[in-house]
């Protein structure tokens, strides 16, 4: 092995085809610039001639199995948040050399600078395939009902309201004419088709709960939190060590205000949305089943209520929000203790255990 090279920091932009690179040694000196194809062959070839080098590159489309693959190969690997570095993604002289050099600087000044994430498992990063799969068919299902509902409704026929998305395609049929029925037969029968593979997937997801992942069995417990959201949120934190108290993962999934202050002014902020996206949103979606009419009595949902009735003015999107966080907190404090289970009215000793584990 050529130790001379260990001491090396390569910046490394990634792109979809291929990669710019910029090496730095000990003194901070550019002592090579290349550009790299897209594909596991010349990067193992890249790897081999750089030995021991610390890599840094952003975290995107690319960056997980490119950042495994060095992992493997015994690099020195940083996935740097683009959310945070911002002298690269608002500077004005943007260019993908320039944001290697950056990353090499950055990465060689002091690595905490940039924020660096882990990403999941092979494994992990497969089975959150799935429900992402599922999810983009729901999506597309939802803009295909719309879509048939518009239309008819522009010629004066209205279908029935109320009826589920899984149920719409056999409730449409039922109620057309068939002349209106063939107008939008094609949607029809696709929409029926897309809940097909959607009860399929649904079905998946349940066995790979029940044989993969049954830690997520537990999260169950929690009323309104369903296989979807259980199992996502085991894939996404990856492990219950990830945070030292279960409170860090609500800034985690982007469920806390961010802030701005500077000597006596300290600015209101929206939460931060850092953070999965989609996980984000399937906390909400069970926030808003707590809070409703069909949420069964808890500790949570008296205290989103009198959240909501605070009188604010947006107190009740406040209250939503602050409920999807606690669900987060309480599901991390489960999956920390194995003795724990879940309680609708925790004692203050329970749960200030729970919290803190």
């Amino acid at each position: 092995m050529n130790t001379a090279k260990n001491t090396h920091t390569i910046g490394i932009d990634l792109g979809d085809k291929s990669h710019e690179t910029c090496t730095l040694n000990a003194e901070g000196e550019i002592i090579e610039r290349t550009t790299l194809l897209n594909n596991q062959p010349e990067l193992i070839r890249f790897s081999k001639a750089n030995r021991g080098a610390t890599l840094i590159m952003e975290a995107g489309c690319h960056s997980p199995w490119i950042s495994r693959l060095f992992n493997q190969r015994g690099h020195k690997v940083v996935v740097a948040n683009p959310r945070k570095v911002r002298a690269i993604y608002q500077t004005d002289n943007k260019n993908d050399e320039r944001d290697a050099l950056l990353l090499a600087r950055i990465g060689r000044f002091d690595r905490n600078l940039l924020y660096g994430i882990e990403h999941k498992s092979e494994a992990h990063q497969r089975a959150l395939k799935i429900i992402e799969a599922r999810d983009a068919l729901v999506s597309a299902r939802v803009k295909l009902v719309n879509h048939v509902r518009g239309s008819l409704k522009s010629l004066g026929i209205f279908l029935p309201s109320g009826c589920s998305t899984e149920a719409f395609a056999r409730k449409a049929t039922e109620h057309l004419e068939a002349a209106d029925y063939a107008l939008v037969a094609p949607v029809i029968e696709s929409i029926g088709h897309l809940s097909e593979l959607i009860k399929a997937e649904d079905k998946h997801i349940d066995t790979m709960i029940a044989e993969d992942y049954s830690v997520a069995q537990k999260l169950l417990t929690i009323p309104g939190v369903g296989p979807i959201t259980a199992l996502s949120f085991v894939l996404i934190i990856g492990s219950p060590d990830r945070f030292a108290t279960a409170r860090d993962v609500g800034p985690f999934l982007g469920l806390v205000p961010g802030r701005d202050q500077s000597g006596d002014v300290d600015k209101p902020m929206r939460i931060t949305k850092a953070g999965n996206r989609m996980m984000r949103r399937l906390l909400v979606n069970c926030a808003q089943y707590t809070l409703g009419h069909f949420g069964p009595p808890s500790a949570l949902k008296e205290a989103g209520e009198r959240k909501a009735n605070s009188g604010a003015k947006i107190a009740k999107k406040k209250a939503v929000v602050m409920t999807a966080r606690k669900l987060a907190v309480m599901m991390l404090a489960l999956w920390k203790d194995p003795n724990s289970k879940y309680e609708p009215f925790p004692t203050k000793s329970s749960q200030q255990q729970a919290i803190a584990a």
